[in-house]
Parts: C-alpha cells; sequence; structure tokens
C-alpha cells in the first residue's frame, strides 16, 4: 500500500475495528514504534500508513489486511 490518505485511513480503522474502538485507540493508545498515540503522530506530520501499520501490529492485525 502507498500513500494512505486520512479519509482511507479512517476507513480502514473504522471496518478493523468499529467506529467507537478505533476512535479511542487513536485518541489513547500510545503506539510504542511512535512513542505517541496515533492521533498525535498523525497531527505531527507522520503518514497515516505508518499509524495504521503500527496499530495493526500492536493489535495483531493479520499482514494480509495491511
Amino acid at each position: 500500500m502507498g500513500f494512505v490518505r486520512l479519509t482511507e485511513f479512517q476507513e480502514l480503522m473504522h471496518t478493523e475495528f468499529g467506529v467507537a474502538r478505533a476512535d479511542a485507540m487513536l485518541a489513547d493508545h500510545v503506539i510504542p514504534a511512535l512513542g505517541r498515540t496515533g492521533a498525535a503522530a498523525i497531527e505531527s506530520g507522520v503518514d497515516p500508513r505508518d499509524v495504521w501499520r503500527a496499530l495493526c501490529a500492536d493489535f495483531d492485525v493479520p499482514r494480509t489486511r495491511w
């Protein structure tokens, strides 16, 4: 997967984790690989694709869905 737009990222998150859980994960879960929450990482300019992959790794999403 190449660059992911923010709207695509949100759709991936909501599809994989459900709306409420995805939104909570993004705001509250500190991603060890990024040293901050997903929301903070995106806000600081990290590519949403990298946040998506890091969250998938943290929550054991099968690589086929990354």
